[in-house]
């Protein structure tokens, strides 16, 4: 069920809190050996939680729309007293001390938190299988991965393991796994949520975001997370509105920009065919298409990765031994320590574009790399803002293809790295996307479409995915997880 059907269930106190916590929790039992989407479950905190809504319940307390509702969080955004790893050897004991913004927000809303998410180490991959921890794998079939970084959090809603979760999207990481998993995910516009609590991988590009069963339920857990947070300098100071409640799903007038860029070779014949085919029910339903182009998206990825890898580089510096985390157990000095337990503690990919961003910050090299992309950063904004001025959103795939198998890509990183292409640049922009599942290919795995807007237009984005939500039937059955 989604968030919003429990919702007005606990309200006419059909079920109770605890019912709809334990059955999760069952489901976790049941399924989390074949799926793997928990590092941590939280299953004494979250029970104690949904007695608590119980008793506001029973005093006839007004309650949030997520008061008892059973969510994921990823495993890369601080919880107090309860582990944050970020699926890293180098974090396998660290137990923050304080809640993440996001995470203080869900208390108040009396969410239920049911536990933290497995994801790609330092949410560096597009597949879920880099985590020191357990490979996550896709419930629509084990066979395949769920899309990374926030495959746990993805998997968590398909699988019934929890009824919406939170993930973090730095080049796609809520996206990418929302499309191989057959569930709805956003990636809100920069700025928009506090990333106060975040685990830094890309501070420029980071962004956390909700994914759930429905539209609703999403913008629903984004209203409550979004707003102005004094602890982050960059969080936007602005007006935020009640998301779900304006819901009009209608596309009547709307102009949908097709970028010719994002249907060419690269993109599966079937995923092209699937999207265009959704453009068209959209179509019937009053929007109007555009015909636009973007032509630095090809030079997207590659400017992707060196941002990101230099500011990676920046960030993970603070993990050393030192303070918390893991430390080497035999050195002979500080520097020792330090190599020896950077070695030991980070995996391959994590070291690579540690590697990666260190060298195009380096003396001799700033100029040529990291600079230039900087430079393509901004045109690629500026193509963004001349396209919005022919059209409302922008339609794309989320993936070129569908999910690959386990073990496919993991001896080709740049094979791994075109997953993203279709959403880089969102990121790159500073932009929001939400994906909606809009197929099912041969395989029978789940399709992804993706919806671009403007800044801070994430109620255009919940209309026109509510309106195609509605031609669909919704998007609200998880596929069984077989026994």
């Amino acid at each position: 069920m989604t968030a919003a059907s429990l919702s007005e269930k606990l309200r006419k106190k059909e079920c109770s809190a605890v019912e709809i916590t334990r059955s999760v929790l069952e489901q976790i039992e049941k399924t989390e050996d074949k799926i793997g989407s928990f590092v941590t479950v939280c299953e004494e905190q979250a029970l104690k939680k949904a007695e608590e809504v119980d008793r506001k319940i029973a005093a006839g307390e007004a309650l949030s729309s997520l008061a008892g509702i059973p969510i994921g969080v990823k495993d890369n955004i601080c919880t107090k007293d309860v582990l944050t790893t970020c699926s890293s050897k180098m974090l396998y004991n660290f137990v923050p001390p304080y809640d993440a913004t996001v995470v203080s927000r869900l208390k108040q809303a009396d969410a239920v938190i049911i536990g933290k998410c497995n994801m790609d180490e330092f949410a560096m991959g597009s597949s879920c299988e880099t985590s020191y921890f357990k490979k996550t794998k896709n419930p629509w079939d084990p066979a395949y991965v769920p899309g990374g970084s926030s495959g746990g959090s993805a998997a968590c809603v398909s699988a019934g393991e929890a009824v919406l979760s939170l993930g973090s999207d730095t080049g796609g990481s809520i996206r990418l796994p929302a499309s191989y998993c057959g569930v709805v995910g956003l990636k809100p516009t920069y700025g928009s949520v506090s990333r106060y609590g975040l685990v830094a991988f890309a501070s420029s590009l980071d962004q956390i975001g909700p994914l759930g069963r429905s539209v609703e339920d999403v913008a629903n857990l984004y209203e409550v997370i979004c707003g102005r947070d004094p602890m982050d300098a960059t969080s936007a100071a602005r007006e935020y509105g009640a998301f779900a409640q304006k819901i009009n799903r209608s596309v009547k007038g709307l102009r949908i920009g097709i970028p010719k860029e994002y249907f060419g070779d690269g993109v599966e014949p079937e995923i092209k065919a699937a999207v265009l085919e959704s453009v068209d029910r959209l179509v019937k339903e009053g929007a109007q298409t555009v015909s636009i182009s973007l032509p630095s998206t090809d030079y997207a990825l590659s400017a992707y990765y060196i941002i990101s890898s230099a500011e990676a580089s920046s960030n993970l510096a603070r993990f050393d031994g030192v303070k918390y985390g893991y430390r080497a157990k035999d050195f002979t000095n500080l520097i020792d320590m330090y190599e020896k337990t950077r070695s030991e503690g980070f995996g391959d990919e994590v070291k690579r574009r540690i590697m990666l961003g260190t060298f195009v910050l380096s003396s001799g090299f700033y100029d040529a790399y990291y600079k230039r992309a900087k430079q393509m950063q901004q045109k690629i904004a500026q193509e963004y803002a001349e396209a919005f001025s022919q059209c409302d959103i922008i339609l794309t795939p989320t993936s070129p293809s569908t999910a690959f198998r386990m073990g496919e890509r993991t001896d080709d990183p740049l094979k791994m790295y075109a997953a993203d292409i279709c959403t880089v640049t969102v990121n790159i922009a500073g932009l929001p996307a939400i994906s909606v599942p809009c197929a099912t290919a041969s395989n029978g795995l789940p399709v992804g479409m993706q919806m671009i807007g403007p800044k801070f237009s994430e109620q255009m984005l919940f209309d026109a995915a509510g309106c195609f939500e509605n031609i669909c039937g919704g998007f609200g059955v998880a596929p069984s997880v077989k026994a």
